[in-house]
């Protein structure tokens, strides 16, 4: 038979405090990469023993921080975007 620790009514919250590390959880997300994009990552992560999802996941931080803005990516630019999208998905085609 297993042992039941206890229920939240047996623990006093009183005095928690909140998870400084709250704001650094991660959200598992879906992403359609290009397989060269992919291939690159993990041959990065080859070189430095760092797995390529945090590779990524760095990289993407660091244009997060510096504020990095692609040339491209603006709705005036949409016909230069369209190569890059795929044209069955609907998703995508609600952006414009």
């Amino acid at each position: 038979m297993r042992k039941v620790l206890g229920t939240k009514k047996d623990y006093d919250f009183s005095q928690s405090v909140e998870n400084p590390y709250a704001k650094h959880l991660q959200k598992r997300v879906t992403l359609r990469l290009g397989t060269d994009v992919i291939a690159y990552f993990k041959d990065l992560a080859d070189e430095t023993g760092i797995p390529y999802q945090n590779l990524i996941d760095l990289y993407l931080r660091d244009c997060v921080q510096s504020k990095k803005k692609l040339k491209w990516a603006s709705r005036s630019d949409k016909h230069a975007l369209a190569p890059f999208i795929r044209a069955c998905d609907s998703t995508s085609q609600a952006l414009f």
